[in-house]
């Protein structure tokens, strides 16, 4: 069984290729920037949080962050 954890945000990179402002995001989600801040820096978002920001984005969840894999 592959067991996935999250390593690195996309998010920045995400919104910079889609021409998106942490302002924008953050009121088109209603997640605060802080929050924002905190997800492109160091902190795993909800699942909450994930779908609404990759729908807002138009990506996977997946693909808000690097993944880990290993098997165990």
């Amino acid at each position: 069984m592959a067991v996935y954890k999250a390593k690195k945000s996309n998010l920045k990179k995400l919104m910079s290729q889609r021409n998106t402002k942490l302002d924008d995001l953050s009121k088109k989600t209603n997640i605060s920037t802080e929050q924002l801040n905190e997800y492109v820096d160091k902190k795993v978002m909800s699942l909450n949080n994930a779908m609404t920001v990759s729908k807002e984005l138009n990506c996977k969840v997946e693909d808000l962050y690097e993944w880990k894999v290993s098997k165990e």
